[in-house]
C-alpha cells in the first residue's frame, strides 16, 4: 500500500487512499475527493466510511485488544524503530504528498517527516521502559506484613482523531504511543489528508506492526462522533479546534481524554532582547505552514522603547519570505488548507484596519494562498487578538510594563504556549509562573516544540499532555497486586 500511494504522488496524483478494517486494506465504497489548495485539482480520493464500516471497526477493535496486549514491549519497540528508519528512507516522497494534499511547502514537509522518524524512535525507547513499581506499604502500620506492586497495563482500545495541519507527525504521536503501550488503535483521519494518513499507517504495517494493532477510517465529523461514543473505546486522543474538542468530550462521556485544542499564542519581546534575532525568529515561525499551527506566533508584544525598531525589522523579514508553489524547495509560504481559511486572514485584517490598526504587509490572498500579513496596533477587541487566526497573520503591539503585558497575554481564553525574549532571569521565572500556558519558550517564539518533551495547554487549549512518555501514561491503566501476609521487609 505504501508503495502504491507514494508512486501515485510522484506522478502528481490523484492518489487513492485506503481504509484498513479488520486487517484488510480497502478502497471500496463511496469516494470523497480532496482538491489540492494550490493545484486546484483532485489530488486524492478516499473511501468514505459508513455505519457498517464503523460497526466492523468497533467489533474488530474489541476482539483485537487482547491480541495486541500480549505482544512484548520489546517487539513493539522493534517495529517502531523500523518505522522510524522507513520514515527517513521515504521522507522526500512523503513530503511531496503533504505538499499535494495540503499546500505545505516541501521544506516544511521534510521537517515534519524528520519529526515522524524522531517520534517513532522516542516511542520505541519509551516502550522499552514500561514497567511498574514496588510500593512502600510497609512504611505505615496497616501495611506491615504486606507487599504491593503495580504495573501499567494497556487501556485496550484507543481512538486517535488527527488534524490536517501536521497529519503525519501527530498521527505518529498518537498511534506510535498507543502501540508502544500495547493498545489496538482506531484512527479517524482528517478529510484533508487521507493519502498522508494512509501512507503513515501503511509505513507502520510494513515495518511489522500487526494489522490487529490499527484500523483506519476516513470520514466526516459524524464518523468521529460515532467512534467517540463507542463503548469499546477506552481512551481518546484528539487534536483540533476547541469547539470540536468540546463535541468530542460530549460524545465520549466517561472516557479518558487527551485534548490538544486551539491556541492564540503570544510572544513577548523585552527591551533587553536581541531585536534583530527576535524579529527573524518571529517571522520564520509566524508563517511556517502558513501559520496553521496551534502554537504559531499570532500576537507579539514588544516593549515600547524597541517597538518601531522591531516592526521595521520584522516587516522586512516577513517581506523576504518566498510565497508560491509548495512543491518548489525554495518556497517558504505555500497555500492554506482551503479558500475559506485564507479568506479569514483577509477578513480579520480588514476588520482590524477599520478599528484603527495598520496593515503593514499583506492583507490579501491568491486563492487559498494568504499573503503573509503583518498588522500593527490592533485594538484588544479585534478578532485577530481575541480568537485563533490559524493563518498567515501576525499582530504586533507595544507594551509598557512587564506585569501589564503578562496580564494582556492571559486575557485570551486559550493557553497553549508562549514565547519570551529576554536575558532577565527574574522575568523568565515570573513569566513561567504567571503566564496561563502549558509551556514557555525562552529566547524563542511560541512556535517551537521538541517531540519528546511534554506538550499541551490549559483553559480552552485542552488538557492532557502529548509526548510519548505522557501519552503512554494516558494510554495505560495502573493495576495493583496486593500480597497479604507476605512481606519483603518482615512482619514487624
Amino acid at each position: 500500500m505504501l508503495e502504491a500511494v507514494l508512486a501515485a504522488a510522484a506522478e502528481g496524483g490523484p492518489v487513492q487512499a485506503a481504509a484498513l478494517i479488520g486487517g484488510r486494506w480497502s478502497t471500496e465504497g463511496p469516494q470523497s475527493e480532496r482538491v489540492g489548495p494550490y493545484l486546484r485539482t483532485t489530488v486524492s480520493r478516499a473511501p468514505a466510511a459508513g455505519p457498517a464500516d464503523v460497526a466492523d471497526v468497533r467489533g474488530h477493535a474489541r476482539d483485537y485488544a487482547r491480541v495486541v496486549a500480549r505482544l512484548a514491549p520489546a517487539s513493539r519497540a522493534d517495529v517502531l524503530e523500523r518505522a522510524s528508519c522507513a520514515a527517513t528512507d521515504n521522507r522526500d516522497d512523503l513530503a511531496r504528498l503533504l505538499a499535494l494534499e495540503l499546500g505545505k511547502p516541501v521544506r516544511d514537509g521534510l521537517g515534519e517527516i524528520d519529526r515522524v522518524a524522531d517520534t517513532f524512535a522516542v516511542c520505541a525507547a519509551e516502550a522499552r521502559q514500561i514497567g511498574g513499581e514496588t510500593l512502600p506499604v510497609a512504611g505505615w502500620a496497616r501495611g506491615t506484613g504486606d507487599t504491593a506492586f503495580t504495573y501499567r497495563a494497556p487501556a485496550g482500545v484507543a481512538l486517535a482523531i488527527t488534524p490536517f495541519n501536521a497529519p503525519a507527525n501527530l498521527l505518529a504521536h498518537k498511534l506510535g504511543a498507543s502501540f508502544a503501550a500495547g493498545n489496538t488503535t482506531i484512527v479517524k483521519a482528517p478529510p484533508q489528508a487521507p493519502a498522508v494518513s494512509t501512507a503513515v499507517v501503511a509505513l507502520l504495517v510494513e515495518a511489522g506492526m500487526p494489522v490487529e494493532a490499527v484500523q483506519l477510517l476516513h470520514g466526516d465529523g459524524a464518523v468521529g462522533a460515532e467512534l467517540c461514543a463507542a463503548e469499546e473505546v477506552a481512551v481518546i486522543s484528539f487534536t483540533g479546534s476547541a469547539a470540536t474538542g468540546a463535541a468530542v468530550a460530549r460524545a465520549a462521556g466517561a472516557k479518558r481524554l487527551v485534548l490538544e485544542l486551539g491556541g492564540n499564542a503570544a510572544t513577548i519581546v523585552c527591551e533587553d532582547a536581541d531585536i534583530a534575532e527576535a524579529a527573524r525568529i518571529c517571522a520564520r515561525t509566524g508563517y511556517s505552514n502558513s501559520g496553521q499551527s496551534c502554537i504559531s506566533v499570532q500576537r507579539v508584544y514588544v516593549h515600547r522603547s524597541r517597538y518601531e525598531d522591531f516592526l521595521d525589522r520584522f516587516t522586512a523579514e516577513v517581506g523576504s519570505l518566498n510565497v508560491g508553489d509548495p512543491l518548489d524547495p525554495g518556497t517558504d509560504v505555500g497555500s492554506m488548507v482551503d479558500d475559506d481559511a485564507a479568506e479569514r486572514v483577509v477578513r480579520w485584517s480588514a476588520e482590524a484596519a477599520e478599528q484603527g490598526a495598520r496593515v503593514l504587509l499583506g492583507g490579501g490572498r491568491d486563492g487559498a494562498t494568504a499573503l503573509p500579513t503583518v498588522v500593527a496596533d490592533p485594538p484588544p477587541g479585534a478578532s485577530l487578538v481575541r480568537e485563533e487566526v490559524f493563518g498567515a497573520l501576525v499582530a504586533v503591539m507595544p507594551y509598557d510594563d512587564f506585569a501589564g503585558v503578562v496580564e494582556q497575554c492571559n486575557r485570551s481564553r486559550y493557553g497553549l504556549q508562549a514565547g519570551l525574549f529576554t536575558r532577565d532571569l527574574d522575568r523568565i521565572v515570573t513569566a513561567w509562573r504567571e503566564l496561563e500556558v502549558g509551556g514557555l519558550i525562552v529566547n524563542g517564539s511560541s512556535n517551537y516544540r521538541l517531540d519528546h518533551v511534554p506538550f499541551g495547554g490549559v483553559k480552552d487549549s485542552g488538557f492532557g499532555r502529548e509526548s510519548p512518555r505522557c501519552m503512554i501514561e494516558d494510554y495505560t491503566v495502573v493495576k495493583t497486586l496486593m500480597l497479604r501476609g507476605t512481606s519483603l521487609w518482615g512482619a514487624a
